[in-house]
């Protein structure tokens, strides 16, 4: 149910945007992600501090959008939300706890270098994404630019997401066989 609660905001920026444009598109995702913080709140009784990081900007830079009438301050909050991830998980890392492990690191046990790669591969990830949101953003037409950004990063993020349940896999403690008398 959080899942999808998280995914609305970006479903309705995206139809709105297809029905009507840019600007519509802008102001309902800046309602929308109020909105599903405070269902977030009100289901959950929390809210991560990623989440109210990413509605902050959506409501500066969605903010600026409509305010200068330019779409290019929406374009830039998804390389700045990417580039703070990236930033987060390199502080993390050089205090010597990993995002990565701390948020599973209760549910599952892997050595710290195990740990490291998956943060610093995460590290690389967020940096690419950033890099190339920026490329699509100023290279390409705006219609492809939400494309990418709704159903592209979406993609590259689960796929990253599931070879990094690989590499952990991979790299989980095998239990000792029993012996049987």
């Amino acid at each position: 149910m959080k899942q999808l609660l998280d995914f609305i905001p970006l479903i309705i920026f995206f139809a709105l945007y297809k029905m009507y444009d840019i600007y519509t598109a802008t102001g309902a995702l800046i309602v929308a992600t109020i909105i599903q913080v405070a269902v977030t709140w009100f289901l959950y009784k929390k809210v991560e501090k990623m989440q109210i990081v990413t509605a902050i900007l959506v409501a500066v830079f969605g903010g600026m959008t409509l305010f200068f009438q330019d779409d290019n301050f929406i374009k830039w909050k998804v390389t700045i939300v990417y580039v703070l991830f990236a930033a987060g998980l390199v502080v993390s890392q050089l205090m010597g706890k990993p995002l990565i492990k701390g948020m599973l690191g209760k549910e599952i046990t892997l050595p710290d270098s195990v740990w490291r790669n998956i943060n610093n591969a995460w590290v690389a990830f967020f940096a690419v994404l950033a890099v190339l949101n920026v490329y699509v953003a100023y290279r390409m037409p705006l219609d492809v630019w939400v494309n990418f950004k709704v159903f592209g990063l979406m993609a590259l993020t689960l796929v990253f997401t599931l070879a990094s349940g690989v590499y952990i896999y991979k790299h989980l403690p095998k239990e000792k066989e029993s012996d049987s008398e």
